[in-house]
């Protein structure tokens, strides 16, 4: 084996935990896959001899490219034509993401990543999701053991705050399809029973698809927008169930084009999130 044989295959080896780190950092397929490239790239011109541990120096590599992509990715991101969600990923069939861990992957979540400091996620991404130990966390990210968990440990209380504890898998499924059941039929008063009284709903489209540009907030209000929409937005639309970053979600199809995927989040109150992917750019792998 030549020496650029045997650094192909160390890359390809550790590859798809690279992209799991990109994507948990950047919510984004493509923005991972860019940051994986610029890794090989760093990969080649390297001096590989000198490198003792080629994992922890890829690993290294491409978390801090994503700290700093991840700063760039939130000015870009204050364009956006309403709310951004993360790109959801067909978990069923990418090998990349299923590889590693399933922790850190649930759209929700990766939504709720968004509020902490790019170093703060990387963190709590080494940890929580690849069970990194806080010295090479601290490492990575140019800090002292103490301090990287301290970090994790500020990620996890700030996200504990915001998130309710979830119900299992079969549940988020079954009340997913009683939902999609329900506003299909536009029946009000099942819609407004699934929900908890505090219900969100985020529609991501960056303006390339018909979609509310706020967050729709309320048992009641939710239930009554989507009722209204029920005639319009089910038309003629082809369901199927996938599973999208772990958790079940819907996908339509129009004329044979997917033109939205739409998933919940549940509680013991009932769906307390409805989130709409209808920027095409973001559903192809679906």
């Amino acid at each position: 084996m030549t020496r650029m044989e045997h650094a192909d295959a160390v890359f390809a080896g550790v590859r798809p935990r690279l992209f799991g780190i990109a994507y948990r950092m950047s919510g984004s397929v493509a923005d991972a896959e860019d940051l994986v490239q610029e890794t090989w790239l760093r990969w080649q011109a390297a001096d590989r001899d000198a490198v003792l541990n080629p994992d922890a120096y890829l690993a290294t590599t491409i978390t801090r490219l994503a700290i700093n992509e991840s700063k760039t990715a939130r000015a870009r991101r204050e364009t956006y034509v309403g709310p951004w969600l993360p790109e959801p990923v067909d978990t069923a069939a990418d090998p990349q993401i299923g590889a590693e861990r399933g922790a850190v992957v649930e759209l929700a979540l990766l939504a709720l990543l968004e509020k902490l400091t790019p170093t703060e996620r990387a963190a709590y991404v080494l940890r929580e999701a690849f069970d990194y130990p806080y010295e090479r966390i601290a490492e990575i990210v140019r800090s002292t053991a103490v301090a990287a968990r301290q970090l994790v440990s500020r990620a996890r209380k700030r996200l504990a705050g915001e998130r309710r504890a979830r119900v299992e898998a079969a549940e988020q499924q079954r009340l997913l399809t009683a939902f999609v059941a329900a506003a299909r039929a536009g029946d009000l008063a099942e819609l407004e029973r699934l929900f908890s009284d505090d219900v969100v709903s985020y529609s991501d489209s960056d303006g390339k698809a018909r979609a509310a540009r706020s967050p729709v907030v309320g048992a009641r209000t939710l239930a009554k927008v989507v009722s209204a929409w029920a005639p319009e937005f089910w038309r003629d639309a082809e369901t199927s169930f996938v599973q999208a970053n772990g958790l079940a979600a819907v996908a339509l199809r129009r004329d044979g084009v997917t033109f939205a995927v739409v998933t919940v989040t549940a509680s013991a109150e009932g769906i307390d999130q409805v989130m709409w992917l209808v920027n095409p750019d973001k559903i192809t792998a679906f």
